[in-house]
């Protein structure tokens, strides 16, 4: 029995590509919003990982969008007239289309919370923006680590009080998944085929064989439900 669903959200819940692009061309209008928003976000891993590994204590994703937002900036050769503006770009990131109906759904089945790197304070904010009908807020801030560390997705399940299969781990990205998995929780795939654009070449879908592979989040609320009995 299921007792909680977890979510990734950028690119699981949220369209951060379209989002931030749309963002950056009202405010740097001279550049390729598009490939700035794509530059942006392609800082991310590699500034989580100082962290995963040891070499910078825990720093909450806003301050590390915005150091990344300096270095892209620089590397676009522009100078962004409010930064902090700016990059609050993350906390008004629109939902996919299937994700409140879905979401809204799979609340009458099981606890739902975001399982994210964005902190407390984001995934707040997002929240009240797109409507995302979350139970409570889990993930990053509370394990003062970061996704794919095991310690991230065992802090969410302490904090509801469940063993880990209990809880069930949905994700459009696969690596995600398997990091949930190996420290014991169940685990969905949902494809986000166009997350990173038309050219997007990774997760488009299954390599593995998760509990679940649902095609958008109204199918895996149909899918959890038949699991459920």
């Amino acid at each position: 029995m299921v007792e909680a669903l977890i979510f990734d959200v950028f690119g699981t819940c949220v369209d951060w590509r379209s989002s931030v692009a749309r963002e950056v061309a009202t405010v740097l209008p001279e550049v390729d919003a598009e490939a700035f928003a794509r530059a942006w976000r392609a800082e991310y891993d590699p500034a989580m990982a100082r962290i995963r590994e040891g070499a910078r204590g825990y720093v909450p994703l806003e301050d590390l969008h915005l150091e990344n937002l300096d270095s892209v900036a620089r590397v676009f050769g522009v100078r962004v007239p409010d930064r902090d503006a700016l990059n609050a770009a993350w906390e008004r990131l629109d939902p996919w289309p299937d994700v409140i109906r879905g979401l809204k759904a799979l609340k009458r089945l099981a606890i739902i919370a975001p399982c994210s790197n964005g902190s407390i304070a984001l995934m707040t904010r997002l929240a009240r923006y797109g409507g995302l009908p979350w139970d409570c807020i889990l993930g990053a801030d509370i394990a003062r680590d970061y996704k794919p560390r095991p310690e991230v997705y065992l802090a969410s399940c302490a904090a509801l009080r469940l063993a880990p299969d209990r809880v069930m781990m949905v994700a459009a990205h696969n690596d995600d998944l398997f990091a949930a998995r190996a420290v014991g929780l169940k685990t969905a795939f949902v494809p986000r085929p166009t997350e990173h654009g038309p050219g997007q070449s990774r997760d488009l879908c299954a390599e593995s064989d998760w509990d679940i592979v649902a095609a958008d989040f109204k199918d895996l609320s149909r899918r959890v439900a038949a699991l459920q009995g």
